[in-house]
């Protein structure tokens, strides 16, 4: 008997095909591929600045989530060696100088490595729309498109936890509820790490995440 598929399923069917047809490197084909169950990579990026024209990634870090456990051994954290060098505002931010990254990857060795880690997994992380405009420049030579995954913003995992919480009277269209990741980690008992350092922002993206999903129920 053929399966019907809804229309969900057949959207998607659909689209995966013809990202597929347009991939431009077949060795990442099993991206495409179903994610495993309760699996997922928060990741983080330090960058040169805040262009993501222009500016550049100078560290990646992620980790893998199983479950409600966040795999700590199963970590990836790469240096990645600027075309342009790095400004002394930015080694203030990240902490990151010149000579620590003159051995680092080529950021297109240190994206396809990053592709490998991630594999399938749906994508989470700290404002993440800005390291995926970053990452994704660089993935887009290679693959033809950007990261196919889909990603999970915990700011906004956090925005909604909060709204829930207000009296009716306060849940208006942008309530103000405070999004620094130093709040979030306060509010959610989770403990902070120094910010502005790819491996620690990215397990403290999977900390919010995982308290997130217990608080939702799921």
């Amino acid at each position: 008997m053929t399966e019907v598929l809804s229309p969900w399923r057949w959207w998607h069917a659909l689209k995966r095909g013809w990202l597929l047809y347009h991939l431009g490197d077949p060795e990442f084909r099993f991206m495409f591929d179903p994610a495993p169950a309760q699996e997922w990579v928060a990741l983080d990026c330090e960058t040169s600045g805040l262009n993501v024209r222009s500016d550049e990634i100078i560290s990646i870090a992620a980790v893998r989530i199983v479950g409600n456990r966040i795999m700590s051994s199963e970590r990836l954290e790469l240096l990645v060696r600027p075309e342009r060098g790095v400004s002394a505002e930015s080694v203030r931010i990240h902490r990151l100088r010149e000579r620590d990254l003159v051995d680092g990857l080529p950021i297109d060795d240190a994206v396809k490595r990053l592709m490998r880690f991630i594999g399938s997994r749906p994508l989470v992380g700290y404002y993440l729309e800005f390291d995926l405009a970053m990452l994704n420049r660089a993935i887009w030579p290679i693959l033809g498109q950007g990261l196919p995954q889909p990603s999970i913003e915990v700011s906004a995992l956090y925005y909604d936890y909060k709204f829930r919480q207000l009296p009716p009277y306060q849940q208006q269209v942008n309530a103000d509820i405070d999004l620094r990741f130093a709040t979030m980690m306060s509010e959610l008992g989770m403990p902070l790490r120094d910010a502005h350092d790819a491996l620690n922002d990215a397990m403290m993206a999977a900390l919010a995440f995982i308290k997130l999903r217990q608080l939702r129920g799921e």
